[in-house]
């Protein structure tokens, strides 16, 4: 049990949205983890969920405490391999926010780190456990849809505007949707099939006067099939989340996982019902068999982002692999590294 084990002492490297939504719930609740230092270089917005934290005003003062075992690096995409590799030069184990980095050699040079440090870097990957993903996950490994043919995501919002005074909207090919929302879409592709065979890109900015990439249209080839992956900011009404047909069927998903609303709203995920979807976001499953059509709904199995955080407690404890595996973390930055090569070059990128 976790109360019999000594608790990780945690350090959160910012207290935005990320810290606030994402990973101080999970934390404040999973009773494995204590939260003793939390870096606001102005504020003290984290007094609210961490009364007994001490509140960092330098990144300095986490790499220079002895008693912190983990740093949640959890801050603006461009600071992911700097304030990584000093946390893992100053002895702490480390989870990083998507993406791990910019480039392919900078998520390399950290693998390498850690592994010569004997330290542990992994990447938070919480959209394996949404409740969406799960039930997709769980029927493509029940065979219910025959072969595979074609595999069909889509991570659409609408936001005709660009936000001011935002690092989102900065001008740079390692913001925007792809390395944002990509992020999330390649590496459960990644989680359902593996390493593609080739990468044909479309990248976009859709909006007026828009400094990234706020579109995207990949397609990640496989041997008889293709993932095909989408995102635009300016979809006003959406579509189905997944399509997924195969030579018995196609199974159809319409919504999202609840949790980021609910968090956002100030829920706690200790809540009655966490990460069930609503009866009317179930996915439809359409079959032929024996000549009869036939078509029922799969119920949705509950999401879950606390699953992140036991997993690392279990795995800085021996009692479990990560989850988020080092190679895969590879993977995913080559794959995003030649979605912008296939973009820049008008070509498919073979891996």
């Amino acid at each position: 049990m976790i109360s019999m084990i000594k608790k990780i002492n945690v350090a959160l490297a910012s207290f935005g949205l990320s810290g606030q939504v994402f990973h101080g719930p999970y934390l404040k609740l999973n009773k494995g983890f204590e939260v003793v230092k939390i870096l606001e270089r102005t504020k003290g917005l984290s007094k609210e969920l961490f009364p007994n934290a001490q509140i960092a005003r330098a990144y300095e003062e986490i790499l220079k405490d002895n008693s912190i075992e983990l740093v949640i690096v959890n801050t603006p995409d461009k600071f992911h391999y700097k304030m990584a590799k000093e946390a893992l030069l100053a002895g702490k184990h480390v989870v990083v926010e998507k993406p791990f980095t910019k480039t392919l050699d900078e998520a390399k040079e950290l693998s390498s780190l850690a592994q010569s440090k004997g330290l542990l870097v992994t990447v938070y990957q919480n959209r394996r456990l949404d409740s969406d993903f799960l039930t997709v996950q769980e029927l493509v490994k029940s065979g219910k849809l025959g072969r595979i043919v074609e595999f069909e995501s889509h991570y659409d919002r609408y936001r005709n505007f660009i936000p001011e005074n935002t690092w989102k909207e900065e001008e740079d090919n390692y913001t925007g949707s792809l390395f944002n929302l990509g992020s999330h879409m390649v590496d459960q592709a990644m989680v359902l099939f593996g390493k593609p065979v080739s990468v044909t890109a479309h990248l976009d900015k859709l909006r007026k006067g828009s400094r990234i990439f706020d579109y995207y249209d990949l397609r990640l080839q496989y041997e008889g099939f293709a993932a095909l992956l989408k995102c635009s900011l300016l979809v006003k009404k959406h579509g189905p989340r997944y399509i997924i047909h195969g030579t018995d069927g196609t199974f159809l998903k319409y919504g999202l996982d609840p949790q980021e609303e609910l968090l956002k709203k100030g829920a706690m995920p200790d809540s009655a019902n966490w990460g069930h979807e609503d009866e009317n976001y179930w996915g439809e499953l359409y079959l032929e068999k024996d000549g009869v059509d036939h078509s029922e709904k799969i119920v949705s199995i509950p999401g879950n982002y606390g699953l992140f955080y036991e997993n690392i407690f279990n795995a800085l404890r021996g009692k479990e692999t990560v989850l988020v595996k080092n190679n895969e973390m590879l993977l995913l930055m080559e794959i995003l590294e030649a979605c912008i090569k296939s973009n820049n070059l008008k070509k498919t990128i073979f891996l």
